[in-house]
């Protein structure tokens, strides 16, 4: 038997992943040493939002995965048969109505301009109720 990949192809092909599904994907990733200069591997978790699963359980079959670190949006595209991904789960389903989950992206800058409009309202409330604690110091 030969074996071109260290991927177990039927346990992926099992994987039933879809649009509005939340997925954690664990990924070797390869760093060198800065005083030996040798390759060393750790590994690290990805967890977000399934966007768009496409060509299906293909060998170059891909999905995507959208989530927001420290406010900003990060998106990725991982390919399902990459011997790079230590595993894949899925973590929990959704119902959607939608193949391809694009729209989020708008929907998330739209949430975003919403929350800045919010901000700058607030300063105008903390003057006023700092000049209100003035006069109370004032006539006290």
């Amino acid at each position: 038997m030969i074996t071109i990949s260290s991927v177990n192809i039927e346990e992926r092909q099992k994987l039933d992943l879809r649009s509005g599904d939340t997925i954690r994907v664990t990924q070797k990733i390869v760093e060198k040493d800065k005083k030996t200069g040798k390759p060393k591997t750790r590994l690290q978790d990805f967890e977000g939002t399934c966007l768009a699963v496409k060509h299906g359980k293909e060998a170059g079959g891909t999905f995507t995965l959208r989530k927001v670190a420290s406010g900003v949006g990060v998106e990725r595209i991982f390919p399902i048969y990459s011997p790079m991904i230590e595993k894949i789960e899925v973590v929990r389903r959704s119902k959607v109505r939608r193949a391809k989950l694009y729209h989020i992206r708008k929907k998330a800058a739209k949430d975003i301009r919403r929350q800045i409009r919010n901000i700058r309202s607030l300063p105008d409330i903390e003057e006023t109720i700092i000049s209100e604690v003035a006069e109370e110091a004032k006539t006290e």
